[in-house]
């Protein structure tokens, strides 16, 4: 019996390459290129694409980061992104990794998904544990004070475009009252 060879300590096993897209290349542009790609409409009918992603244990206070998180809910995915960007907070950067995890769930999740479709469908962010810390005081006294945490959430879903015959439904005609209308 052959014996299995174990890694020494302090290296790490390498992961095999990933594979590179259809067709070869990858696309340029990074992440923007991403949110803009084109990809074939899911068939009529089938429901709209839904993904959620979360953070559990960010080191923030729930209340600030509620002030951010209420700037992106009901957005478009790629504006909620830009605006996260130019937030002057500290809370956008989770929230931004965030909401960037659950678009890249709804891709996984459907391979017919439009990423320029997809809109912050809930923002929530939940209170977290908290951790008591003491800081000394004058006279030999202790204040207390608490390291708060957050729990945060985002799902996105793929806004449904109108469909054909809803679109071209003819709108009512009403009377025009003119001077044919009264004899």
């Amino acid at each position: 019996m052959a014996k299995k060879k174990k890694s020494q300590p302090g290296k790490r096993r390498r992961k095999p390459a990933a594979k590179k897209p259809e067709g070869g290349r990858r696309v340029p542009g990074g992440r923007a290129a991403r949110l803009l790609r084109r990809k074939p409409p899911e068939p009529v009918g089938a429901p709209p694409v839904e993904a959620r992603a979360l953070a559990r244990f960010v080191r923030l206070s729930p209340q600030k980061a509620r002030l951010v998180i209420d700037l992106i809910r009901g957005q478009d995915a790629g504006a909620a992104l830009n605006r996260l960007q130019f937030a002057r907070k500290r809370a956008a950067e989770p929230i931004a990794k965030v909401l960037r995890s659950a678009i890249a769930n709804a891709e996984n999740k459907s391979e017919t998904v439009d990423v320029d479709r997809l809109y912050v469908k809930r923002a929530v962010v939940n209170e977290g544990p908290r951790m008591k810390r003491i800081r000394p005081a004058p006279y030999g006294r202790a204040y207390l004070y608490q390291r708060r945490m957050s729990h945060i959430e985002i799902a996105v879903a793929e806004r449904r475009a109108p469909t054909v015959a809803a679109a071209e439904k003819p709108q009512a005609v009403r009377p025009e009252a003119g001077p044919e209308a009264n004899p």
